[in-house]
């Protein structure tokens, strides 16, 4: 009778949560050391928040000098630029990893491994927040002293916008990842372009009310309406309208759901077909 070696035995005998928690902490640990191997990365998850906030500064320091509605909106224009790109990097977070893998043809060897699809959008997850996080946060922070505001005094609001937005951006970013699984790189501007067909209903820099009647139905069944609309009231009124966190955590647990299963069922269609040895540049 053939002996089953020990740590085979033993990797056996571990319940399956904690395999999969290993799995995921191992596809973390490779996204944060190519990221910490390569400065170009770095510099990159920097230079679009930092620029925007430069560029977005500038307008607002001149809006500003003016009286009214101008010198209210300066601060709430600088906050939606900030806060949109919090969900444009969750999208681009996980779009990017994702098309990494497909660049270097790497989808074949990693699913040769235990690692399950969910597992490795959970991981996606995970490394998304930590790079939006070493993006955002130095642009925040030069905003204090460049522009006398911050960002940090919405308190625990800007947890909750900071958390649905990457949460959303996310989703799209899973869904757009999926259609270039299916359709190959020619599709890979899909990762960059998808996101901002939904900014101009998202409200970022104005109230939907503006929006023409039969759009703002639409606009209220994205998270993102829901969490400006919120920030807009704690900068100017100073209310956290807790029925707008509410609806944006509701509505993301939908389209989180349907992302990732819209995601997975694209999967388990390209490995039937054999498409994950075929991705590559």
């Amino acid at each position: 009778m053939t002996a089953v070696p020990r740590d085979r035995a033993v990797r056996a005998e571990r319940p399956a949560a904690v395999q999969s928690a290993r799995r995921i902490y191992a596809m973390v640990l490779r996204y944060l050391y190519l990221l910490r191997g390569s400065l170009p990365r770095l510099l990159d998850l920097c230079y679009w928040p930092t620029m925007q906030m430069l560029l977005w500064g500038l307008l607002t320091q001149f809006l500003a000098t003016k009286t009214g509605f101008f010198a209210e909106a300066a601060g709430y224009l600088l906050a939606g630029v900030l806060l949109w790109d919090v969900m444009f990097r969750g999208n681009i977070g996980i779009a990017l990893s994702f098309l990494e893998e497909m660049w270097s043809r790497n989808l074949a060897q990693l699913f040769a491994s235990p690692l399950r699809a969910w597992e490795w959008a959970l991981s996606l997850f995970v490394t998304t927040l930590i790079r939006t996080v070493i993006g955002i946060l130095p642009a925040a922070l030069l905003a204090i002293p460049l522009y006398h505001f911050s960002i940090f005094e919405m308190g625990w609001a800007l947890v909750a916008f900071f958390f649905n937005l990457l949460v959303f951006g996310c989703a799209i970013g899973l869904v757009t990842s999926g259609l270039v699984l299916r359709w190959g790189l020619g599709a890979e501007s899909l990762c960059w372009a998808g996101i901002f067909l939904i900014q101009p209903i998202s409200g970022v820099f104005y109230p939907i009310a503006i929006l023409p009647d039969w759009l703002i139905p639409v606009a209220l069944a994205l998270p993102s309406a829901h969490v400006f609309e919120g920030m807009r009231a704690v900068l100017v009124d100073g209310v956290f309208l807790t029925h707008h966190l509410w609806k944006a955590m509701a509505l993301n647990l939908v389209y989180l759901a349907l992302s990732l299963a819209a995601f997975l069922a694209i999967f388990r269609n390209a490995r039937r077909r054999g498409a994950l040895l075929q991705m590559g540049e």
